[in-house]
Parts: C-alpha cells; structure tokens; sequence
C-alpha cells in the first residue's frame, strides 16, 4: 500500500472529529492555533488523529504522562506542512520525485519546530520519526522495528487511517472497515503489529457504542434479555 501525502484535508472533505476532540482545548495552544489558522481542516484532522492515538497509548497500558506526549506530538506531527508549498499539498495529481523528496522534509521542519519550544522538546522525535515503516523503507532515517519510537509507530497507524479514510483533491476516502483491513494487510510491513492489533480493539470499541447508542429503548432491552 502506498499512502499519498498522509493527511491533507481539502475543500469540500469532511474529516471526523469527534465529541471529545470538539470539547478539548489544544495539548500545545500555540503551534496548534498556528497550524488551524493555516488551514482549518488540518487543524481537525491533527485533532482526531491526536485523539485516536491517544486512546491507542491507553490501550498499550502508558501511563497518563507519555499519553499526553504522543497526543501531543500527534497534534503537531503536521506542522512542518506550514513550509511546503501549496502547490504541493494540494496538487491534484501523483507528485513527482523531486515534489516528494520536498514532502517529506516536513517531518524535519516540524521536529525543529518542536525543538524550538521547550515544553515540546519530549515530543520532538516522534514527529520526526512519524512517517517511519516497521520494516525499515519509511523516512526520514529509514529506522526499523522497535527502533522506531513507540509514538511514532502509533502516530503513523493512527494518521494513516485518517488519510484513508478522508476525501483529498486526488482521491475519495475510502471505507472504514476498507481502511482497517488496509492495516491488516499491511500489519507487520509498513506498521507495527502490536499498535494495530490495539488500533483495531479501539475502532471496534467505538462500534460497539456507536451500535449500542443507536437501539431503541425496547431493542435494548430486548438485547440484553438474550444477554
């Protein structure tokens, strides 16, 4: 599977955000407003993607503290989009060598971004090591396996997802439940067994309730008498 671009949210998408991420203020107000200042649906998109990896971290049993700090670093994991070029962001076409060589210095841009703010110092890497694959053909370090920070191995699942799923200038979203065999399929390659494995339980969880809240009152009841 090859991810395009990872999550460029365009006019006339409709990326997910969810209740929770609606009533949160930002992990880190003034990158975040910067960036939902730049452009409104990135700004979404960084939040969902926050959310999800946050309830991914908690799945994986971290504690509150290294929560925050991917979370964090899943709201900025984007940032370093700011310095490439809207030509290239938006194009509605496949992008050639040399605009996707430029793509991907964003994970730099962002980690130094990070590292210029010393409250994000913590999450400065694993914004760098976002786009990096379990089997070691990612970028920008080409790191491999558990060498890949465990936030980044997250980040990149949870991100993934979200570009699958949302409609981009050169591309329709596809399907939830097409996107999650996508990670599947690609379990143990491009991303990490275990963070999908936790990533799948999550979105199955949140079926389960999103099922659960849509019965009537009698077919509640009538469900949990067969329980």
């Amino acid at each position: 599977m090859r991810l395009t671009r990872c999550a460029w949210p365009t006019a006339g998408s409709t990326p997910r955000r969810t209740a929770a991420a609606s009533r949160r203020e930002p992990r880190a107000p003034a990158c975040c407003g910067a960036l939902e200042a730049w452009d409104e649906e990135l700004g979404v998109h960084t939040t969902d993607v926050a959310e999800l990896a946050a309830q991914v971290a908690r799945l994986l049993g971290l504690d509150d503290d290294e929560v925050e700090r991917i979370a964090t670093a899943a709201e900025l994991h984007d940032v370093g989009k700011i310095a490439i070029p809207r030509s290239i962001l938006g194009k509605p076409a496949a992008l050639d060598p040399d605009e996707w060589e430029f793509m991907r210095r964003h994970t730099l841009i962002g980690e130094r971004i990070a590292q210029g703010a010393p409250a994000l110092v913590g999450v400065a890497g694993m914004i760098r090591s976002s786009h990096e694959r379990w089997d070691g053909g990612g970028y920008p370090d080409g790191l491999a396996g558990d060498a890949i920070p465990l936030g980044s191995q997250i980040l990149f699942v949870c991100d993934s997802f979200s570009a699958m799923t949302t409609d981009r200038v050169y591309k329709r979203g596809m399907p939830e439940a097409a996107a999650i065999a996508e990670l599947r399929r690609h379990s143990g390659s491009q991303f990490a067994p275990v963070v999908v494995a936790a990533f799948i339980a999550v979105r199955d969880a949140a079926e389960g309730l999103r099922a659960a809240a849509a019965l009537t009152p009698t077919a509640r009841a009538a469900s949990a008498a067969r329980a």
